[in-house]
């Protein structure tokens, strides 16, 4: 290989302006968005100017075209990755610039890589090596042996004649100098970055996973005892499996190619015709393949499988957290939320409209105390004293038990009480943590997680927004993640939602406020501060007065800040105070006043928008199009929660168990979770049934959340019921008669 020195050319490319880095960039996350140019340039700027997700997507739609927070969130991870590759440029070529081995072919190549990996196998041959057979080798004079044998000149000297010349005091035979030469090119075969290119896509094409067991019992993994499948086809839950089962000890996991393929490959590139030497060549390059480069290639390979798997993982974890979070609140209603237990039994606990605590009891209805009566008891009069009109029962341990024994409640005390099971998860978290002792000093950690399970039913994200995401659980080996990648995406999504539903400044917890954009914890715990001393606030500008709170936090921050209690009746809208002035005159040219908007009289907003044409009216006001449409949708429904259009949540009145479903029968059920292979509804009893994903539709689909997402309200019906293994089969779709 020519590596003639061409110095100077590191020294051109660092000299290129930073503008033309920028565009390079640019130009790639247009056309991997499929978006404009203008609005990644945009994007870019804008958050490159501090500016947050949330902030962009809700109040800079002209500059960005309207372009949703996901893809801004992905638009900047892609961002951070593209810069974080010229940085590794930069640095590739220094390193290579100072060992003055840089020439137009390998700059070119430097230039040209779009991935990480490519990078690194431009770099291998130059970087830096450990102590190798090949660096001793080369140590003890054998490089000229190497480049000999590597030439393979048809009219060159028999090799073992040839080697005789290599003969020292560390090389004592021919066979030692013919092994390290050898080793030489092995070396060099294996750092070619075009040879492992090809064999990289070769085997992620035509490979196979194979996974054998490593123990007699392999208990949940059996079916992998013997598990071949291509690699090209592999599922990710499959790669999660595998991963798991391996790290637990239980399975073997290896990648199975064809050698001669391979070996013919690495032939085509470095064997150059017969010759004295081809055989010898031959031989250094079956050793690199098996002992450099199948090994090296193999793991990369697991590695893209895996961080694939993950990334597909945490996307489906996300959204179904997203929709989770999103859940319509049950407004208004007096709930008692009952935290099941056998020993130490159920605990419970009454809220208020307002998630207010107004009583504690612990009772003992369930195995193995079984005071059953006295528990009803106790149950009816929390009911009559506080006119609790709802029950929200944990699914933790004891769970149907307990929700049998409120089945019986209800029926006795038939007043119109319904009940729903909520999702635990994550509620033992947060009853033991620092902030749910501080919020609720007098109580036990049990009482404060049923506090907690029946505030998640009146207002899911104010309750769980308190809750690390990662313990919420709606999702699939979410504890097999990289946990800052799973960790940062779940954080995107928690501050998504809060900013999407808007917080009233008055009565939100610090951790809510510190899901606002532009709020940090400190500007959270001092807004809560503030509202102790001085009161509730009376207008998005007080917050102004907040330690810590400027002017960028503020411009990020009040659009999504609601104050009921103050006098401008925009301040309870997802208006932002930069477009008052624009509303107001809006309001003024439809002669609609503070007082119609707060009761609902604004037709007239709508009416004189239609008549006069969003396009001339944004000019007239000054405003984007999509400010205008959106500031006439927030005046139209001040202080409006965009969950409250959302299906409602499915209350019940009564509970069966998995021996009363029978096959054929139709049931109404709630979406808990998607995954990859299905989803997973409550239909009413205590074990949640599985929808394979060959049962949602007819349609061909490619993932599950293509059609469903948590908290569906959907219609299933039974196909399979195994009572001993506590496994139900539901199905979407009907039956034929």
């Amino acid at each position: 290989r020519d590596r003639s020195p061409s110095r100077g050319l590191g020294d051109v490319y660092k000299r290129q302006t930073l503008k033309g880095l920028i565009m390079d960039i640019l130009q790639k996350l247009t056309q991997e968005f499929s978006v404009k140019p203008w609005q990644v340039e945009n994007a870019v700027k804008l958050i490159d100017d501090g500016n947050t997700i949330p902030f962009i997507a809700r109040y800079r739609k002209e500059a960005t075209g309207s372009l949703d927070d996901q893809l801004l969130r992905d638009l900047s991870d892609r961002l951070t990755y593209l810069r974080n590759m010229e940085e590794q440029k930069e640095k590739i070529i220094a390193s290579i610039e100072e060992q003055e081995l840089m020439t137009d072919e390998i700059m070119a190549s430097i230039e040209s890589a779009s991935t990480l990996t490519e990078l690194e196998d431009i770099y291998r041959p130059f970087r830096p090596k450990r102590k190798t057979r090949a660096s001793v080798a080369k140590a003890k004079g054998l490089q000229g042996l190497a480049d000999f044998l590597y030439a393979q000149d048809k009219n060159s000297n028999q090799p073992l004649v040839e080697a005789e010349k290599y003969l020292n005091d560390e090389v004592e035979s021919v066979e030692d100098a013919i092994n390290g030469a050898k080793d030489i090119i092995a070396e060099f075969v294996s750092d070619d970055p075009a040879g492992r290119k090809m064999l990289r896509y070769s085997i992620k094409n035509h490979g196979n996973i194979v996974v054998t067991g490593a123990k007699d019992d392999l208990g949940v993994y059996e079916m992998y005892r013997e598990y071949t499948e291509p690699i090209s086809n592999i599922a990710s839950h499959r790669v999660l499996a595998f991963n798991r089962g391996e790290k637990e000890g239980f399975l073997k996991v290896n990648i199975d190619y064809d050698k001669i393929t391979a070996l013919t490959i690495l032939y085509n590139l470095h064997i150059k015709g017969s010759s004295p030497t081809q055989e010898l060549v031959k031989e250094a390059i079956e050793d690199s393949y098996t002992r450099l480069i199948f090994p090296s290639v193999e793991r990369e390979l697991r590695n893209s499988l895996s961080e694939n798997a993950d990334d597909k993982a945490i996307k489906v974890f996300a959204e179904n957290t997203r929709h989770l979070l999103m859940q319509p609140p049950v407004k208004g209603k007096v709930t008692l939320g009952l935290d099941p237990g056998y020993r130490t039994g159920c605990k419970v606990a009454v809220v208020d409209a307002t998630g207010k605590v107004l009583d504690t009891s612990v009772i003992y209805a369930v195995p193995p105390h079984n005071k059953v009566e006295q528990a009803k008891k106790i149950i009816k009069d929390l009911v009559k004293k506080h006119n609790v009109q709802m029950f929200a029962i944990g699914n933790g341990t004891a769970s149907h038990e307990t929700e049998v024994f409120a089945c019986e409640v209800i029926k006795e005390l038939n007043c119109g009480i319904t009940y729903m099971v909520v999702s635990e998860a994550g509620a033992s978290v947060y009853s033991a943590s620092k902030l749910a002792a501080k919020e609720f000093p007098e109580y036990d950690v049990s009482l404060r997680s049923a506090v907690s399970i029946a505030r998640r039913l009146q207002d899911p994200l104010a309750e769980l927004v308190k809750i690390d995401p990662k313990a919420i659980g709606v999702g699939q080996y979410q504890h097999d993640m990289p946990q800052n990648r799973l960790s940062s995406a779940l954080d995107g999504v928690v501050e998504d939602c809060v900013n999407t539903v808007g917080v009233d400044l008055n009565t939100a917890s610090a951790q809510l406020l510190n899901r606002v954009a532009g709020v940090s914890s400190k500007i959270a715990d001092n807004i809560v501060k503030y509202r102790q001393e001085h009161g509730i606030f009376k207008s998005r500008d007080e917050i102004m007065n907040v330690s810590m709170l400027g002017p960028k936090a503020f411009e990020q921050c009040a659009g999504f800040l609601r104050v009921s209690e103050s006098k401008n009746v925009l301040d309870n809208t997802a208006v932002h105070p930069e477009s008052y002035d624009a509303t107001r005159k809006l309001l003024k040219l439809c002669s609609v006043t503070d007082e119609d908007v707060s009761s609902g009289n604004v037709s007239a907003v709508k009416q004189y928008v239609e008549t006069v044409g969003t396009s001339a009216l944004a000019k007239q006001l000054d405003i984007g199009e999509p400010t205008l449409i959106d500031i006439t949708k927030e005046i139209a429904k001040p202080g409006r929660d965009p969950r409250d259009e959302l299906p409602a949540p499915m209350l019940r009145t009564d509970v069966m168990d998995i021996e009363d479903l029978k096959v054929g029968m139709e049931l109404k059920g709630t979406v808990r979770n998607v995954i990859d292979f299905g989803a997973f509804v409550d239909v009413g009893v205590h074990q949640d049934g599985l929808v394979h994903i060959s049962q949602i539709t007819d349609k061909y689909i490619k993932h599950p959340s293509d059609v469903l997402k948590v908290g569906d309200i959907v219609t299933v019906w039974v196909i399979s019921v195994d009572v001993d293994k506590k496994r139900i089969g539901l199905s979407m779709k009907k039956p034929k008669e």
